[in-house]
């Protein structure tokens, strides 16, 4: 039996990792949850799954979730604010750790876990396109495995069992396209919110929903795909595959090319990261091919689509860019999700603070450098979302 902590219990990924622990009581078991404002999903967790360490990143829900959980005939440690969640991530016997925080808040209690000891099973894919230069080292350090628990990187990481070393020639993302994916790029100018957040396939939350829409979300696979296996980024591609059936392939070096299938269903990651290197039996229903129908693919419209070429190239400008992107998108993403700017703001805002922090770009940045430009990249967001809405238009900044 496995002994698991989750980061993010009360979000899409944290609900579904339960799910499978809930399935398969004899497999897993959980040792640490944290999560955030939602206590009152927190505690129904609590009283199921019996962690021994609970946190709530909100201080101000600390007497709340003590409250609600005194009484329980054997209470958790309870723990808050990012102090806390960073002692869930590394406490007692837990093997791995899910990553399921959104956003640059799981960098840290990332860290924490490797630095521990534990394998962390990535659905935080920000841990790496901001932290990769710091995170890397660390797991080599430790010793511990990183595997991936999204869908996409999953799928590669799939396909490669087997490869020889130096087999892999190229990997092909697939991507849903979003909710706009058949819109004209010229009605993208008076999207909502509401629309945006009507995925045709998938059931994520809203952050990754919004970047699905803008395609940010597979251009920041794309950096963490390059972290995760080592290819330049002229090999890494991305096609969009409407059906969500193949969830990305390998090129090999004799052009053979290896896909990995299923139903949208965020689970199957999950447990494959989870479980790695067994296969678990489910009752899930099973890929019918007949019903699944045809597949089709198409090339990425880039005029619709431009946080995808904003990704590649702080990909390949390296050191801090990809965590001022990753930054800079999260804030911009915050300000449409309160409808303080529009659909289109989101890429201009983020082009905007990426040429801002080029000349200032680091190579080999430390963890404080990174979470300096982190906090630097939100900052100027706000501050150019307010040139946005007072002049409509950006200051070009050399």
């Amino acid at each position: 039996m496995k002994a698991i902590t989750i980061l993010g219990s009360t979000g899409s990924i944290g609900t579904q990792t339960l799910d499978i622990v809930a399935h398969h009581p004899d497999k897993f078991r959980v040792v640490g949850l944290a999560a955030g404002r939602n206590i009152e999903l927190l505690v129904q967790q609590i009283r199921q799954f019996e962690p021994e360490i609970v946190a709530t990143s909100c201080p101000e829900k600390l007497p709340e979730l003590q409250n609600e959980t005194a009484s329980l005939p054997n209470p958790p440690q309870i723990v808050a604010g990012a102090e806390g969640v960073v002692e869930v991530a590394r406490y007692g016997d837990a093997e791995s750790v899910v990553t399921g925080i959104v956003g640059c808040a799981g960098l840290l209690p990332t860290i924490a876990a490797i630095e521990a000891g534990k394998d962390i099973a990535l659905a935080n894919k920000e841990t790496l396109i901001a932290g990769g230069p710091v995170v890397l080292p660390l797991v080599k350090k430790h010793g511990v495995k990183l595997l991936p628990a999204d869908s996409e990187h999953s799928a590669i990481f799939q396909c490669l069992q087997g490869v020889p070393q130096g087999g892999l020639r190229k990997i092909i993302l697939t991507a849903s396209g979003g909710a706009f994916r058949d819109l004209p790029v010229e009605k993208l100018s008076t999207v909502t919110v509401k629309d945006a957040l009507k995925h045709p396939n998938w059931s994520m939350g809203q952050k990754i929903t919004i970047d699905s829409a803008t395609l940010m979300n597979k251009g920041l696979e794309v950096i963490e795909a390059h972290f995760l296996f080592g290819l330049d980024y002229d090999r890494i591609e991305i096609v969009i595959h409407p059906q969500s059936i193949i969830h990305s392939l390998i090129e090999l070096q004799d052009t053979s090319v290896l896909a990995q299938l299923g139903w949208p269903d965020m689970r199957l990651p999950l447990l494959y990261a989870l479980s790695f290197p067994e296969r678990i039996y489910t009752d899930w229903e099973r890929l019918d091919l007949v019903k699944a129908g045809d597949l089709t693919f198409r090339e990425p419209d880039h005029d619709k689509y431009p946080c995808m070429q904003l990704a590649y190239a702080a990909g390949q400008a390296g050191g801090l860019m990809p965590a001022v992107l990753n930054a800079a998108n999260e804030q911009a993403v915050a300000l449409f999700l309160a409808e303080q700017i529009q659909f289109l703001d989101i890429p201009r805002l983020i082009e905007t603070t990426c040429d801002r922090a080029y000349n200032q770009n680091t190579q080999t940045p430390t963890l404080e450098d990174i979470l300096n430009a982190d906090n630097w990249a939100r900052e100027t967001v706000i501050t150019a979302s307010k040139e946005l809405n007072q002049s409509g238009s950006l200051i070009s900044l050399t």
